[in-house]
């Protein structure tokens, strides 16, 4: 995980109710019951080789099942999360609706030691958070995106 890179897309919409944004509920058995810190933009990995904006524009399609959107792409820069993973962000102003995200998936030995493979989804729910909202759920490092967005749309 060291020294592993990740890029993804922040999808934002202006509403009656102010700025939201579009977040995804990790998938697997480690973030079923949760909700704090459990939500992240929707992102992967990628090797150095690639450009971080088409791993972003990549990953946005393995982990939602959709075409990435067309439009401005602001970058919001990069944070490193508590495990040492360096993400970089950009932020697209697009619609999208929730129902038709189809994740990628995943597999892992579950349970543990248990020796049975099961497949999980990347995300398994997508939403719309308000950014006050966003902030209590959104995985600690990656609220830096967040506030870095609304000085951007201010």
């Amino acid at each position: 995980m060291k020294g592993a890179r990740s890029a993804g897309l922040l999808l934002f919409r202006h509403t009656d109710q102010g700025l939201e944004v579009l977040l995804g509920h990790m998938g697997g058995p480690f973030f079923a019951r949760r909700d704090t810190g459990a939500w992240t933009v929707p992102k992967g990995e990628y090797d150095p080789a690639e450009p971080a904006r088409e791993a972003a524009r990549r990953e946005f399609r393995e982990e939602l099942g959709l075409p990435p959107p067309d439009g401005e792409a602001v970058p919001l820069g990069e944070v490193r999360q508590s495990g040492g993973k360096i993400v970089t962000v950009w932020a697209v102003e697009a619609d999208l609706d929730p129902a038709t995200v189809v994740p990628g998936t995943f597999a892992m030995e579950w349970p543990p030691r248990s020796g049975r493979i099961r497949e999980f989804p990347e995300l398994d729910r997508v939403e719309w958070f308000a950014l006050d909202r966003a902030r209590e759920v959104i995985v600690t490092a990656q609220a830096a995106f967040l506030d870095r967005l609304a000085e951007h749309s201010s």
